[in-house]
């Protein structure tokens, strides 16, 4: 494949990746309306509640406790604002390799690195905080899935790189 081609292959992917972090981010901030809306559709003799009532069960008891906690303490949704910031900034980050993947390559390197760990960071958390352990699955699922785009690109980024040139040494 030409490098051209690769480019627009690797640009296509890395912005996917960029757009999807982007509105993970986004819907951090609005959560407490995100968690009424989906636990409407949820509650009772709706047919997810009829399929699955222990997951229908969780999203009431978080929104109970997010709308407690929000109309008790509104400054602690200020930690999603951050939450959201951080995926802006991580995403925002990943336009250097959009714009020129052999020199900021590792970002693609990071952003594997990062996926990697949120599978054992889900897991331990999840345990140490009581979270369900099917949402420690779809969280656990956002690190297996983000890690194949970022692979591929990866996996395109070396094929774009010269080949390295190893003096012989002559024995």
């Amino acid at each position: 494949m030409d490098k051209d081609k690769l480019l627009i292959r690797i640009r296509i992917v890395l912005g996917f990746f960029f757009v999807a972090l982007f509105i993970s981010g986004l819907t951090a901030i609005p959560l407490r309306a995100e968690l009424a809306i989906l636990d409407g559709i949820t509650s009772s003799r709706s047919f997810p509640q009829g399929l699955w009532p222990s997951l229908a069960d969780w999203i009431s008891q978080v929104r109970s406790a997010v709308d407690v906690t929000y109309s008790s303490y509104p400054f602690m949704a200020y930690g999603t604002d951050w939450l959201a910031f951080g995926h802006f900034i991580i995403a925002i980050a990943f336009l250097g390799p959009i714009r020129d993947p052999l020199r900021n390559r590792w970002v693609v390197d990071l952003g594997i690195v990062a996926c990697l760990l949120l599978v054992p960071y889900a897991v331990v958390f999840g345990l140490v905080r009581g979270i369900p352990p099917f949402w420690t699955v779809v969280d656990s699922l956002f690190g297996i899935i983000g890690i194949l785009p970022l692979l591929a690109a990866r996996r395109w980024i070396s094929r774009l790189s010269p080949a390295v040139n190893v003096p012989n040494t002559g024995a």
